[in-house]
């Protein structure tokens, strides 16, 4: 008898049970920071690792180039938000223009449509090293938007299994969604 892969098991079982597993969508987050919830963010973009590889030619074979893993990359954060009067990325970003850094830890949440964290990535040890603000045009009706930059050391993803633990330990409250930054 063949061996069902994972796909094929889980296409079996959503299949029996009648349970969809549709994509989530993609303005449904949050962006937690040292356990804060640090506002609500229209975009979130730099969700990204990247491998840089090298490529190494052995003498007398053609047919092929060896590729070889070199350092592991993380582009920076990019959050951007409607302008209010709660500024605390704001006054992050200019501590650091002061000479003080100061660097946090945060999550980035994807929701379900039930507003429950179905996927995150954690961040280590950031900080805003760019922010911008909004264009300003008397002609127009736009929401005036902000942008903060985080350069960050390294971003992971929960493996399901803990995923799954973490998803309990958030719906019992153990982040604080209460607003504020810090």
């Amino acid at each position: 008898m063949p061996e069902l892969g994972l796909n094929a098991v889980f296409s079996l079982a959503t299949n029996l049970t009648g349970v969809r597993a549709d994509p989530y969508q993609v303005f449904n987050f949050l962006v937690e920071i040292e356990g804060i919830l640090a506002g609500g963010f229209s975009e979130c973009s730099g969700l990204q690792v990247e491998t840089e590889t090298y490529e190494y030619r052995e003498g007398g074979l053609n047919a092929y180039a060896h590729r070889f893993a070199g350092p592991t990359r993380y582009p920076p954060l990019v959050l951007r938000h409607g302008l209010t009067p709660i500024d605390g990325l704001w006054a992050w970003h200019q501590d650091v223009v002061d000479g003080t850094i100061e660097r946090h830890n945060g999550t980035i949440y994807l929701l379900n449509s039930q507003r429950i964290p179905v996927i995150w990535w954690d961040f280590k040890e950031a900080f805003p090293f760019r922010w911008t603000g909004p264009s300003l045009n008397a002609g127009s009706s736009q929401v005036a938007v902000e942008s903060v930059e985080l350069v960050h050391r390294g971003l992971s993803r929960p493996r399901l299994a803990t995923a799954l633990a973490g998803i309990g330990a958030a719906i019992s409250g153990s982040v604080n969604f209460s607003g504020g930054l810090f």
